[in-house]
């Protein structure tokens, strides 16, 4: 029998693991008598196929957990202990959980915050909820590429929990999203929704998920038929945007208290439909109302969007897509000309069905329903013809649709 990716992955993170603590078939005193054997988690990333800056505005999100993951082969130990690395990388990471704390430097050697501070807030936040956690020595293998959008910070801390509960009694699924989000939020300091959490701890094979950012509520939509997801980056340069990002929620805000002064028991921009928003839209600045009218247009995308896809809809799911970008870029102001550049080229290839920025925007990545044989073509228009325009090295990712956070068999194909 082919050994398949799977395999070859789980027999790179068990040599990793062995260069950085030794033999995994022989741990050292402090590990205990259930962790023999090298254990493995998995935590996928994520993508909203449509639903862009609307989870801070109690909206609704469909998001897909997809295949881009993040792996940890970790072996548990006896003590409170957690040593930390990722493949090639010269010494390990380490702290004591009952040493932490919000604004701590979590690693012991004194090192600048980094990805490890994600393992070690999650590690933090379970702490802080009274669950039964225990120390590991443990690898990080991430294929999720960073800072474009795919929730690569929230597969991190949904893994590390896995690992760090490993041989206990897990919360429900949801439980676990909030807890990671908390570790992101107030360990790390990064203000973002739950959504990635969620899509990465309760998604299911082949389905995205309406989420409901009020209640946290959920259903399953099924992709349509022959239908594929391709997540393309654009290759443009990384920069920070939290100033940005953090002034379009502050615009958000300034709208929902200027319109409850004319519309009793308003809580956020999920109260507001297109009808009110026209009728009140005089007494807010220019700014503010052009982001309002894309949280307010975009919930109604997302809700039409799911109903779309469960009829197999695919013009309709075009025009979906279209009309969010454009939002986007136009009236939330976080689009680029690589994500314009990325979206036109994709449009160009017979059997795209839809295609759009996703993620927080400023040049990250685009998200794409294509059908299955016109996937290649799409590859091959990215390699080339955007590249050709743009200078950028944009890449394609065909991505499946998976199953959330969970132990990784050692016999997976």
């Amino acid at each position: 029998m082919p050994i398949g990716p799977g395999q070859h992955r789980i027999e790179r993170l068990t040599a990793a693991f062995e260069a950085a603590f030794g033999d995994a078939t022989s741990p050292d005193r402090a590990a205990s008598a259930a962790g023999r054997s090298l254990e493995i988690v998995r935590a996928p990333g994520s993508v909203h196929l449509i639903g862009d800056h609307t989870d801070y505005d109690e909206g609704f999100v469909l998001p897909a957990a997809i295949g881009l993951e993040t792996w940890i082969a970790f072996r548990r130990r006896r003590d409170g202990l957690v040593r930390i690395a990722s493949p090639g990388q010269v010494g390990a990471r380490t702290f004591w959980i009952d040493d932490l704390a919000p604004g701590s430097v979590a690693s012991a050697d004194g090192a600048v915050r980094g990805w490890w501070d994600y393992v070690a807030g999650t590690a933090w936040s379970l702490r802080e909820a009274a669950l039964p956690i225990r120390g590991f020595d443990g690898i990080v293998d991430s294929a999720i590429p960073p800072a474009i959008g795919l929730s690569s910070s929230a597969a991190l801390e949904l893994a590390s929990a896995l690992a760090l509960l490993s041989g206990t009694a897990a919360p429900t699924e949801p439980a676990l999203a909030a807890l990671a989000q908390r570790a992101e939020r107030d360990y790390v300091g990064v203000d973002r929704g739950i959504v990635g959490q969620l899509a990465g701890a309760i998604g299911r094979e082949g389905r995205a998920l309406l989420l409901d950012c009020r209640s946290l509520e959920s259903r399953l939509v099924a992709l349509p038929w022959g239908v594929r997801l391709v997540v393309c980056d654009t290759g443009s340069p990384r920069q920070p945007h939290a100033r940005a990002l953090k002034d379009r929620r502050a615009e958000c805000g300034r709208a929902v208290a200027l319109l409850s002064e004319r519309i009793p028991g308003l809580w956020s921009l999920r109260d507001v439909d297109a009808a009110l928003l026209r009728r009140h839209r005089a007494i807010l600045p220019p700014a503010v109302a052009r982001r309002a009218e894309h949280v307010v247009a975009e919930n109604g995308r997302v809700v039409a969007t799911a109903e779309a896809m469960e009829l197999n809809d695919l013009d309709e799911l075009g025009r979906l897509f279209a009309e969010s970008h454009a939002s986007l870029r136009d009236l939330y102001e976080v689009g680029s000309p690589a994500l314009d550049a990325m979206v036109g080229v994709a449009l160009a290839v017979p059997g795209v069905v839809a295609a759009r920025m996703t993620g927080q925007g400023f040049g990250g990545c685009t998200v794409n329903l294509v059908l299955a044989d016109a996937v290649p073509a799409l590859v091959a228009a990215v390699q080339g013809e955007y590249r050709h325009g743009t200078g950028l090295r944009g890449i394609a990712y065909p991505v499946a649709v998976v199953d959330g956070a969970g132990p990784v068999s050692k016999g997976e194909p």
